[in-house]
């Protein structure tokens, strides 16, 4: 998927019909809606195209547990054109396929993984709003940040990956990374039969193949509140520490998106915190002054070996 192209006056349309409605007026699916279950997707396509000949698949995995459905609320309503509309001006990346998910707790809620398809054009937007809202999770420190790593290894198609080009996948959330993927929730909620569990490491040395992989931690949840520590601690047994996002403002979402894409992609960060201004660059500083630029270019993430390749059970 990914044919369209974006247009700011669709963009202004949606925005516009967001206005004054409360969270759950916007996103107001009361369970899984049908189309966004893994468990009945085979697979999710990014296709080069007329419109979009050089596509790069980004994944927006946002936590939806508890108060982290502020996130998909901003992205809705002012975010997600502004960090398209960005995109495409600053160029970071071309030709940008986006597929939202929203991540739960596979331990405790109904719907831990929801995913859309890869889209360029409004259809972004109007996907993320058939995200249901679970607000759930439970009390046990993370959240199954890594079902999108599983979901984007096993059920995307991407043709960038023809061209020797990765995905980016960007998981959102406040809580602690967990150490392990159960073969029970991989048969509970996207229907394949595995023969063990999987750790979170070796899960990254497999969707490393296609994709590169940053998290970006929410400061302002309730749980980074209160652990951040942990949260950091745990984020970097997992990742390198230039793939970990300090987010303090969510209403920033969008520009250190950006931000990061452009120095995923080679520019220094100094110049990049630079092209902002007032708070915004503080934001931004923050979360991209430890990044080394270039990441696309220079993976140091090692691909998995043969023998951690998935094999599902016939």
């Amino acid at each position: 998927m990914g044919y369209g192209r974006w247009d700011n006056n669709d963009w202004d349309k949606h925005a516009t019909s967001t206005r004054g409605k409360s969270t759950s007026q916007i996103f107001n699916q009361s369970s899984i809606k049908q189309s966004m279950d893994p468990r009945g997707i085979a697979v999710r396509e990014s296709r080069d195209s007329v419109k979009n000949p050089n596509s790069t698949p980004i994944i927006l995995a946002l936590d939806v547990t508890g108060s982290m459905g502020v996130i998909a609320d901003r992205m809705a309503r002012e975010g997600l054109g502004t960090l398209v509309e960005a995109i495409i001006d600053r160029q970071p990346v071309s030709d940008p396929h986006i597929m939202v998910m929203g991540v739960g707790d596979a331990y405790f809620d109904r719907a831990p993984l929801q995913a859309s398809q890869f889209e360029a054009d409004i259809r972004i937007a109007e996907q993320l709003k058939d995200i249901y809202l679970e607000k759930g999770g439970g009390g046990n420190h993370f959240e199954s940040y890594n079902l999108p790593w599983y979901f984007a290894t096993t059920k995307t198609d991407i043709d960038s990956v023809k061209r020797g080009k990765k995905g980016i996948i960007f998981t959102f959330g406040d809580e602690e990374c967990p150490a392990v993927l159960e073969a029970k929730h991989i048969k509970k909620f996207l229907g394949d039969d595995v023969p063990a569990d999987i750790s979170t490491k070796d899960l990254l040395k497999m969707v490393s193949a296609k994709y590169d992989v940053y998290h970006v931690v929410v400061e302002q949840g309730n749980h980074a509140l209160s652990h951040k520590k942990e949260v950091y601690d745990s984020w970097n047994k997992v990742l390198p520490p230039e793939r970990i996002i300090a987010l303090k403002d969510y209403n920033k979402l969008s520009e250190v998106l950006v931000s990061v894409l452009e120095v995923h992609n080679g520019k220094e960060p100094a110049d990049v915190v630079k092209s902002w201004q007032g708070p915004t660059a503080k934001v931004v500083e923050d979360a991209i002054s430890h990044m080394k630029p270039g990441i696309a270019n220079n993976n140091n993430v090692p691909l998995p070996p043969k023998s951690l390749k998935l094999k599902l059970k016939p």
